[in-house]
């Protein structure tokens, strides 16, 4: 006896095919992964498809994404981390000009320094400046201290030398003198001052009084690159940071960086897809007194988001009217901004929250903080405040308590910046050891759940070295080992870490796609030359990727990886500082320089003694000469 059929008909079907799993384009295996994702903390290996990550796991596990067309990295047990994300970094701006600067970061002695100004000299023709331009301070120097302009004369007599250091001042030997076009009737510009000597004619000093404007406005006027070498140096400047695992950015803007001629060079290597770093930009308003034009006039014509995950539009600032923004020279008094300048301010912020824009704001002081949140609150009782556009303070170092909780309020968040790894010393000799002890108080901004990003404020002032801001946001420590933040006040490894990848990506709306290592997340990472969260603190700022991925490129690849990067072209022009010493200085050879600086500036010490100038007790590493 037959049944009715309990199976439904499948006529004109057939059984499918298994399906392999499409295969990887990158796998990197045998390492040690921290992922950034709290959900899955730890993996063996990465494999990465269509520029996103497609799956974490041990060696085995992802062994079957392995295809003929798949590139397999070994990471031989090194520490696998999230790309880093710099918050705060003029990396535009400093593309434009990276190939032109001798860039004295990581130089561990001023004899070095020197060495390399004189060399450079030999190189550069004529009509060319030598520009030393930030990333460096005296105390990172074996002999703590700075160079002087007899140093630079005799360096190169005959060749234009600026050397900017920090915010506070710029020194210039004879020839760069005559070439900015400096003589007894210059008049001292406005906030800056042209040193004299007794004769009243200028001597190479240049001091930021408080404003750094004279500094900027002097460089200005040495040669640009033409279009096609700006091209170049950009591409050089971004595969620097690489170098260091960096993987994103948010550029900052910043003075003498106009909209959008200046801004050309990134959009071409976008376009080409020839960027190597995602960038996400900021516009600031250039010119006093027309800052509301400037801003009206890009509501209208772009917003917030455009363009893609390699290079978008994020906002605007770090200043929205120069009335507004006070200066960071610590060496000199906190400046008082003028009375009135709020009503302006009100309606450049009006403008841009009713437009859906985020901005970011930069201050140093709470003076200026409260200020500004008072601002705010005023536009909150409108409800404008939160309103969903995203908003930020820089720097902060010394804002309050009672700031932090209004920021949080107002659906604020902060960006900090390791400016006192090289002016934590001037800070402390002006406002306390206390005060210093907590500028800025990121565990405070923490422990309110405000977002917090962190990144370096380059090139000007820091160095663009991340692993230099990760040293000082868990040891409290500056470039010359001063400790400012006493054990408690600082921050854990992995927080530090998260502030660098998942903080930048929250000021830019990206923390679901960037940030961490996760599946369907952006394909971007580091492989370190040292464990980050296992290396003695002294290692940290000497860490540098041996290779770094972007989308599931390899950008940059050194050590056991050399030639897995995409070529660049040479330097141009042939004689840039770079071409020759490269951009920062790290390695075993800086410390063998350091002794022998060490050991010169011993024998200085002892001629002194012999002429009866200092007594006879030999300092346990620097001479007394240079303490500060």
């Amino acid at each position: 006896m037959t049944g009715p059929s309990t199976s439904m008909p499948v006529a004109g079907l057939v059984p499918a095919q298994r399906r392999e799993p499409a295969q990887a384009d990158l796998l990197v295996r045998n390492a040690k992964v921290f992922t950034g994702d709290p959900r899955r903390p730890e993996a063996r290996a990465v494999a990465i498809r269509d520029g996103r990550v497609a799956a974490l796991g041990d060696d085995h596990d992802l062994a079957h994404l392995v295809g003929p067309g798949t590139k397999v990295v070994d990471a031989l047990g090194r520490r696998v981390i999230p790309g880093l994300n710099d918050s705060h970094l003029h990396v535009i701006r400093g593309g434009l000009n990276y190939v032109l600067e001798l860039r004295w970061d990581g130089v561990r002695s001023l004899r070095h320094a020197l060495a390399m100004l004189r060399e450079q000299a030999g190189r550069t023709p004529k009509g060319q400046w030598i520009r030393v331009v930030g990333g460096w301070t005296a105390e990172q120097f074996a002999e703590r201290r700075m160079p002087t302009v007899a140093e630079l004369n005799a360096a190169a007599p005959d060749t234009p030398v600026f050397v900017l250091h920090l915010y506070q001042s710029a020194l210039m030997n004879r020839a760069a003198v005559r070439a900015a076009g400096f003589t007894r009737e210059t008049p001292d510009p406005r906030g800056g001052q042209i040193v004299r000597g007794r004769d009243g004619e200028p001597n190479g000093v240049l001091l930021a009084a408080p404003s750094a404007l004279v500094l900027y406005s002097t460089l200005a006027k040495a040669p640009a690159l033409d279009e096609a070498d700006k091209r170049t140096s950009t591409r050089h400047f971004l595969r620097e940071l690489n170098r260091f695992g960096l993987t994103s950015a948010v550029d900052a803007a910043g003075g003498f960086q106009n909209f959008p001629e200046h801004y050309a060079t990134v959009v071409d290597l976008a376009r080409s897809g020839e960027l190597t770093l995602r960038i996400a930009y900021h516009l600031f308003p250039q010119t006093a007194g027309q800052e509301l034009a400037d801003l009206k006039r890009w509501t209208e014509t772009v917003k917030p988001g455009d363009g893609d995950e390699w290079l978008r539009l994020n906002g605007a600032g770090e200043n929205l009217t120069w009335a507004a923004a006070d200066f960071e020279n610590f060496s000199e008094p906190r400046p008082e901004l003028a009375a009135g300048y709020e009503d302006e301010f009100e309606q450049a912020v009006r403008l841009l929250v009713e437009n859906g824009w985020g901005f970011r704001l930069h201050a140093t002081y709470d003076e200026t903080i409260r200020r500004d949140l008072a601002v705010f609150e005023k536009l909150a009782a409108e409800g404008l405040f939160p309103g969903g556009n995203r908003w930020l303070f820089d720097h902060a170092e010394t804002v309050s308590a009672g700031s932090l909780d209004r920021i949080a309020a107002l659906g604020g968040a902060l960006s900090v910046q390791n400016r006192m790894s090289f002016q934590g010393t001037a800070f402390r000799d002006r406002y306390g050891a206390e005060a210093a002890a907590h500028a800025p108080p990121v565990r405070a901004m923490l422990d309110r759940g405000l977002t917090v990003a962190a990144g370096t404020d380059a090139t000007r002032v820091s160095s663009y070295n991340p692993w230099v801001a990760l040293h000082w946001l868990v040891t409290g420590r500056t470039v010359g080992g001063t400790r400012l933040s006493p054990a408690g006040t600082t921050i854990d490894r992995e927080t530090a870490l998260d502030l660098y990848t998942r903080g930048g990506a929250r000021l830019t709306g990206e923390q679901d796609v960037k940030g961490s290592l996760r599946e369907g997340w952006y394909g971007d990472l580091a492989i370190l030359s040292d464990d980050f969260l296992t290396v003695p603190e002294d290692v940290i700022p000497d860490i540098e990727s041996v290779l770094t991925v972007v989308g599931g490129r390899i950008v940059h690849a050194s050590a056991e990886y050399e030639g897995l990067d995409e070529a660049v072209p040479p330097v141009s022009p042939a004689w840039s500082p770079v071409a020759h010493f490269g951009g920062y200085q790290s390695g075993a050879r800086q410390a063998a320089l350091v002794a022998e600086a060490v050991a010169e500036s011993e024998q200085h010490r002892l001629w002194r003694v012999a002429r009866g100038s200092t007594p006879d007790t030999p300092p346990p590493f620097l001479d007394p000469c240079f303490e500060h």
